[in-house]
C-alpha cells in the first residue's frame, strides 16, 4: 500500500478537513483515505460511462449528469478543485 504526502496546502485546509473528519466520527487519516479512493474511482466511472454511451449511442445525459445523480443518491458532494 502506498503512502501519500501533500504539500503546499492553504493554511486553513488541514483544519477544515480535520473538522469534517471529526463531524463524521472518523480519524483524519480514514476520512482522507476515503476521499482519495473516491477520487481515484471517479475517473474509472467516467471512462465506463463514456464506453457505455459509445456502445449504445448518444444520450441526452452527460457523464457529469450521471455522476451528479449518483452523488446525490449517495448524499455525497463532489470535491471542488
Amino acid at each position: 500500500m502506498a503512502d501519500l504526502k501533500i504539500s503546499d496546502l492553504p493554511e486553513d485546509v488541514p483544519d477544515a478537513l480535520a473538522q469534517r473528519a471529526k463531524d463524521r466520527g472518523q480519524a483524519l487519516n480514514s476520512y482522507l483515505r476515503e476521499i482519495v479512493i473516491r477520487a481515484a474511482y471517479i475517473t474509472s466511472n467516467r471512462t465506463l460511462i463514456d464506453d457505455v454511451i459509445a456502445a449504445r449511442g448518444h444520450s441526452k445525459f452527460t457523464t457529469e449528469d450521471v455522476l451528479a445523480a449518483r452523488d446525490a443518491a449517495h448524499g455525497q458532494c463532489s470535491p471542488h478543485p
